[in-house]
């Protein structure tokens, strides 16, 4: 029986064989007709930011738009991509965008704030992020306590990275202070700094931990990218990518808020069976960052971390609740109302639909 990492090499192996053309020459996946989708474009214009669309967190945004699942729709959608977390919920917040492709939590931080955001429709069940320990520095790691003292590499500080690193060290009686993190938005910079002992630890989301993993450089800790290892981490399902709007629009716009869920959990749907060669179809070339192995492999590592039908979890807001109450003021988090942070409405007709 093989593994689920030795099945995805093997499938990354078996399509890059069959001599597939440059991705110069590869057509973009197929749209519909410009005459058509005018036709259909009823619904008008809807802008969305993200940061870092390239994620794998948003993948099924990507899907949605390349295979023109908003178009069919009767969308005309634009994505707005951000370099710089945080920009992309600034982006909708200032109005310059409708909606934003980004963590669930924020639209309970948010609501803390007196600001009121919806998510429309769940693309992640699980955050993606895995923390993992270097087999140069740390050849005998047996504990998390072990950390004390150590540099462990994140995303950003005050990232998701971060407080997750943060979380698993804290029940282990680790601090903040007994460690040091270290921002690197990069990923060759952070493998240069694994490699060459700067860092002694990783806490960071695909395709670098299974390029670290491949390598044999990098032992596991804590894995979210399956619903077991989240389960693990936060004590049950916590949402993590979603499509979330400003209240007011939700209420004003139900058709395109419609809309969006319809594509999104179509995408959804083709993943749950899309193959090495539709990725390869689909995914922008940039994607892959020059390996396509690789990302197919990483692919294959996370694929259960996407939500089956863009439906919220029921005790996945309390869940949230819970993890933020280590870094947030837990007597206000007790105050949010949580069924304003989302709604099921749309996912769900959305799931009747296409069988999802």
């Amino acid at each position: 029986m093989w593994s689920r990492r030795g099945w995805g090499r093997w499938c990354a192996a078996a399509v890059l064989s069959t001599g597939l053309p440059a991705a110069t020459a590869q057509p973009r996946p197929a749209a519909p007709a410009a005459a058509s989708v005018a036709a259909r474009n009823t619904l008008g214009r809807v802008v969305v930011a993200v940061d870092n669309k390239a994620s794998f967190c948003y993948l099924p945004l990507t899907i949605a738009e390349r295979l023109g699942y908003f178009a069919i729709e009767g969308l005309d959608l634009q994505v707005r991509d951000f370099s710089e977390r945080g920009q992309a919920l600034q982006s909708v917040l200032s109005g310059a965008a409708q909606l934003v492709s980004g963590p669930y939590s924020h639209n309970i931080s948010l609501q803390m704030r007196g600001q009121r955001m919806q998510s429309i429709v769940l693309q992640g069940r699980t955050p993606q992020i895995v923390l993992g320990v270097s087999l140069q520095t740390l050849p005998h790691f047996r504990q998390l306590r072990d950390l004390r003292g150590r540099r462990i590499a994140v995303t950003s500080l005050g990232s998701a990275s971060h407080r997750m690193a943060r979380l698993l060290l804290a029940r282990a009686g680790v601090g903040p202070q007994d460690v040091r993190y270290q921002a690197f938005p990069g990923i060759e910079a952070t493998v240069a700094a694994f490699h060459t002992g700067q860092v002694d630890a990783v806490c960071y989301s695909d395709p670098l931990i299974t390029q670290l993993e491949q390598e044999g450089a990098l032992r596991v800790v804590a894995d979210t990218r399956s619903v077991r290892g989240n389960a693990e981490v936060f004590g049950g399902a916590l949402p993590a990518g979603c499509l979330s709007a400003p209240v007011e629009f939700v209420t004003a716009n139900r058709p395109q808020c419609q809309a969006m869920a319809d594509g999104i959990v179509h995408a959804l749907k083709w993943l749950q069976t899309a193959g090495p060669s539709d990725l390869i179809k689909t995914v922008p070339e940039s994607y892959f960052r020059g390996d396509r192995a690789l990302y197919l492999a990483a692919f294959s590592r996370a694929r259960e971390s996407w939500a089956p039908d863009g439906l919220m979890p029921a005790a996945g807001p309390q869940t949230t609740v819970r993890m933020l109450a280590h870094f947030d003021d837990a007597q206000q988090l007790q105050r949010v109302d949580l069924a304003r942070t989302f709604t099921n409405e749309f996912a769900s007709l959305s799931k009747a639909r296409f069988r999802a």
